[in-house]
């Protein structure tokens, strides 16, 4: 077997840092440090773009590790932080699983997605192809970061996260997506992030609180 070159080795170490910082935000409580793991991994992929783009040739995929850049690593965690500071919620104080549960949980599905994209990885003819199991995991363990969290802005955290691992699985099975669809999910992450952000203060100045199970008062009030 023919040695990696220099750049497939530091991709692959780019999906193992990935895979490494979604373990950290699901063991992760303290909200300020999910938003700078989530800052860290928007850089990891933006480094793991720029190299798919100096491999293969592909001019748009500078313009996505660009937009990765501005978007994920400092436009997105900045507002995250400006919102904490407004809302005041740094811990995701009870969260539906205790840690040891949940990574315990997270070992499994990360061998759960190693054996999902078994045969995506056989049938891509990319050279990228072996991280697809990972970024297959990293995006499942964001789900499940998202799904085990009370707090309305860890699970917001969890749902860039996501969409963090579905990009990088969709570069290392197609070399990514067209640049149209890539500004287009851009646009609406964009614009999700404000109208939550609104979103948030209403439901602080309604509950006192972003614990997301108090809408069950809404259901009683019914």
């Amino acid at each position: 077997m023919a040695p990696l070159s220099w750049d497939l080795q530091l991709l692959n170490v780019c999906a193992a840092l990935l895979l490494l910082l979604a373990f950290a935000m699901l063991s992760q409580r303290r909200i300020v440090t999910l938003v700078d793991l989530l800052a860290l991994q928007g850089a990891v992929l933006c480094v793991a773009t720029a190299l798919v783009a100096w491999r293969t040739g592909k001019s748009h995929l500078y313009l996505s590790a660009l937009l990765t850049l501005g978007l994920k690593v400092l436009f997105l965690p900045w507002l995250l932080r400006r919102l904490i500071r407004r809302l005041d919620v740094y811990w995701d104080t009870e969260p539906m699983a205790n840690i040891g549960g949940t990574m315990l949980l997270g070992l499994l599905i990360v061998i759960f997605a190693f054996g999902l994209a078994q045969p995506i990885s056989a049938l891509a003819n990319t050279s990228t192809k072996s991280t697809i199991g990972i970024a297959v995991a990293v995006t499942l363990l964001a789900f499940l970061t998202m799904i085990t969290r009370k707090k309305a802005m860890s699970q917001i955290v969890g749902f860039l996260s996501m969409e963090n691992g579905l990009f990088f699985a969709a570069m290392s099975a197609t070399y990514g997506m067209p640049m149209v669809v890539e500004l287009g999910v851009a646009l609406d992450v964009l614009v999700a992030m404000l109208v939550l952000g609104v979103f948030f203060f209403q439901i602080r100045e309604r509950f006192e609180s972003l614990d997301l199970h108090h809408f069950e008062s809404l259901k009683e009030e019914k």
